[in-house]
């Protein structure tokens, strides 16, 4: 190049610059793939648009409509009372209630990602996507999971060519990479917002023991839930879920579910089966300043073995009680939460590396990944009697019974569900009630409670455990 001037010479490097550091909104750009500061002021005077354009036709706004009963005054006919209460006394009746958030779709044939609490609904409900370009569908909610609060919708209709995003490895994201947030807060119409990754792996701030969280300071608000998080090259790597916020609005502190768990979801709703967690066969928890100082580690991270189940996979990989786990596969894990949703993301049929410290010592060992046993014929019962279960369905708690009802426990006898007009249900008794004791009797096991109802008592005792409560109820024979 024949350069006759600086001044051409600084023209044609900053043009040189400009190239290096565009978007052409279908790669990722090298700025984004070597993760280095720009050079210039120039050279950091560059533009979402391209992405946004590309991204923003796959990210749809989910409505749902649910048909809920209204309460029935028994005195709804009574004069006397409608001469005060009017038209509130109405007989049935019933009362949509609606609600709005975010999806994603992931594939040409309307598969969407979004959040359970969206979907949820009580009575009939009905559910519609509009894209971006105005379009709008019914959609079927074809698996949902209160654990991960991941939902999978199915668009009905469209001609198998919906625009849609393509999942990126949400391991390879980093503390301060550059993403974009898009959703519909607060009904206003679809919103782009960014930020920056603040923070990898928060398992602290859920309510379930399988929820792992990318923090976000891309402002995220009512009505963003399901909506995009995605990274420089225009790929998913989250879905917006919730928000820490003591007035109701973004404060910079959002979470995303990482793509890595969607995919498994998603992947598993288009096939037709269900996600099954790894049972590992042992019960692990988060090392606290005292569990540290007790085993004499350096550092309060990783989980902590507590008890180990016979014939399970921990025990037969060689897993002690007091054995701390601090890596899955080479990723650092800071507590029991990280550790099971490494373990989930990895898949039921695989083999997972554990580095675990043991009295001060370094271990690597190999865990099976295998799926919790069922429950079988002789684990669950319909009762039925003049006794206060009448009517329950009840299962020796398993693993796999625990899990399906987000229980902690693995033992004992839980109530799986109870019929309409029976006994069990007058009296309050519901799904996931632990049966302590019956009478005098404690209860371990289905032929404990068989036992124990066989025999006919004048005042009928019975304790049951719902939460972390004890509740005991006397009902006459």
């Amino acid at each position: 190049m024949n350069v006759t001037s600086p001044w051409k010479f600084v023209a044609v490097l900053s043009a040189l610059l400009a190239l290096w550091f565009a978007f052409d909104g279908n790669d990722s750009s090298l700025y984004a793939q070597q993760r280095m500061p720009p050079p210039s002021r120039e050279a950091a005077q560059y533009s979402f648009a391209p992405i946004v354009r590309k991204v923003t036709p796959a990210v749809v706004n989910v409505y749902v409509r649910s048909r809920v009963k209204t309460f029935n005054s028994p005195f709804a006919d009574d004069p006397f009372f409608r001469r005060f209460f009017g038209d509130r006394m109405e007989g049935p009746s019933e009362r949509v209630m609606s609600s709005l958030g975010s999806g994603v779709i992931i594939n040409p044939q309307g598969l969407v990602v979004t959040n359970t609490h969206v979907v949820r609904g009580r009575g009939e409900t009905e559910v519609r996507v509009a894209l971006s370009d105005k379009r709008e569908y019914d959609a079927k909610v074809i698996a949902q999971d209160d654990k991960s609060d991941i939902a999978v919708l199915k668009i009905e209709g469209g001609d198998g060519k919906f625009p849609f995003l393509e999942f990126e490895d949400s391991d390879s994201l980093e503390v301060g990479d550059l993403v974009l947030a898009i959703g519909n807060p607060f009904g206003v119409g679809q919103t782009v917002t960014s930020g920056i990754v603040s923070a990898l792996s928060r398992s602290e701030v859920g309510p379930s023991d399988q929820q792992v969280f990318i923090q976000t300071d891309a402002a995220i608000n009512p009505g963003n839930s399901g909506g995009a998080l995605v990274d420089m090259a225009g790929r998913l790597v989250g879905i917006n879920t919730m928000i820490y916020s003591q007035s109701g609005g973004s404060v910079g502190i959002g979470f995303a579910i990482p793509s890595n768990l969607v995919k498994v979801y998603a992947e598993s709703a288009a096939s037709g089966r269900k996600v099954e967690r790894p049972w590992i066969g042992a019960r692990l928890e988060a090392v606290s300043r005292e569990v540290a100082e007790g085993l004499g580690l350096n550092r309060i991270a990783g989980a902590v073995v507590t008890r180990v189940y016979n014939e399970g996979p921990a025990a037969q990989a060689g897993l002690e009680p007091g054995d701390v786990i601090t890596h899955v596969d080479d990723i650092e894990v800071t507590d029991a939460r990280s550790v099971y949703y490494r373990l989930t993301t990895k898949g039921i049929g695989q083999t997972a590396r554990l580095s675990v410290l043991r009295k001060g010592a370094s271990k690597t060992i190999s865990l099976q990944l295998l799926a919790a046993p069922k429950a079988g014929r002789d684990d669950v019962r319909n009762l039925s009697g003049n006794h206060p279960l009448d009517g329950a369905r009840v299962s020796n708690l398993l693993p796999s019974v625990a899990d399906d009802l987000g229980l902690e426990q693995t033992e004992g006898v839980v109530i799986l569900s109870v019929r309409n007009g029976s006994a069990s249900q007058s009296l309050g008794f519901r799904a996931g009630d632990i049966l302590v004791a019956i009478g005098d009797k404690d209860i371990a096991t289905v032929a404990d409670t068989e036992r124990a109802l066989a025999q006919r008592q004048r005042i009928w005792q019975v304790a049951i455990k719902r939460g972390e409560r004890v509740l005991k109820l006397q009902v006459p024979g």
